[in-house]
């Protein structure tokens, strides 16, 4: 496993694989490494010849409040968890070889980026297009492979790739859960046992919503979030920054739901951030 730092060297080591003529697969992670991650990289391998993986830990995602300085950072740990998939390539940058000058260049898409997160993590968005916009550039992946566990993010992501017509295929996988059901995250380790106990009803509930969706016809958008919303007060869960169903493509909230539709919720268990999404 190669392990580069470098911009130069990581763009050199990728001319040299792009003259053998193989695929090159993606999988962009700010670390902290779990079987989410695990899964993508997996992926990657069997579908392209070799894998580049990234561990970058972007500043321009995180507002000021946000935990930037607290996330999780285990490089030694996850470079070992690397080496026995047997990646090609392993990116560590540093933030000034990202980010060699302040950002000056803003992406964004208003019409996708403005509500669920985004509304609540002002400039989030701007900030994770911009990363991914970068590293496509200096990997120039041929396919690139991200979590639906961030559901926003993903279609931000594709529609980004399609607008700017980059060559690389975005390839949304499915949300790896842990045993109790919790969606895997790097945020789980901020949880206490008792924590990790209450967010195992996120995914329940939002099962429990997709339920009356398909086998009670409930098919009123704020009937579905008023069931989310008494069920999460049921087990402890009061704060939530959004509970919403959505089109899956435009992100817009419909009028009847149908099976075109996606259940996405976003709540603290403790003073941990969770989202999760369920397919109805």
């Amino acid at each position: 496993m190669n392990v580069v730092q470098g911009v130069e060297e990581l763009i050199s080591l990728r001319n040299g694989y792009y003259a053998n003529g193989a695929s090159i697969g993606f999988v962009p992670t700010m670390g902290a490494l779990h079987e989410g991650h695990l899964s993508l990289i997996r992926r990657a391998k069997k579908e392209n010849r070799f894998v580049f993986v990234s561990i970058f830990v972007n500043p321009a995602q995180f507002g000021p409040k946000e935990d930037y300085a607290q996330y999780p950072r285990v490089l030694e740990k996850d470079m070992k968890l690397l080496e026995k998939l047997d990646i090609d390539t392993l990116f560590t940058p540093k933030a000034e070889e990202i980010y060699p000058t302040p950002p000056k260049l803003k992406i964004d898409i208003p019409s996708l980026s403005s509500r669920l997160c985004g509304a609540h993590r002002v400039g989030h968005f701007s900030g994770v297009l911009l990363v991914v916009l970068k590293l496509l550039n200096i990997i120039r992946p041929h396919k690139s492979y991200f979590g639906k566990k961030d559901y926003q993010q993903c279609i931000l992501i594709q529609r980004m790739t399609e607008e700017l017509l980059l060559e690389t295929q975005i390839v949304p996988c499915e949300i790896v859960r842990e045993a109790s059901g919790l969606a895997m995250s790097s945020r789980n380790s901020y949880l206490t046992n008792d924590e990790a106990e209450q967010a195992a009803c996120i995914y329940k509930i939002l099962q429990q919503a997709q339920k009356a969706f398909q086998e009670e016809g409930v098919n009123n958008p704020d009937t579905l979030k008023s069931l989310c919303e008494e069920l999460f007060r049921k087990v402890g869960i009061t704060k939530t920054d959004y509970i919403e169903v959505c089109d899956k493509i435009s992100l817009l909230t419909p009028e009847v739901v149908t099976d075109a539709c996606i259940l996405l919720v976003a709540v603290y268990v403790g003073q941990t951030r969770l989202i999760d999404n369920i397919e109805l």
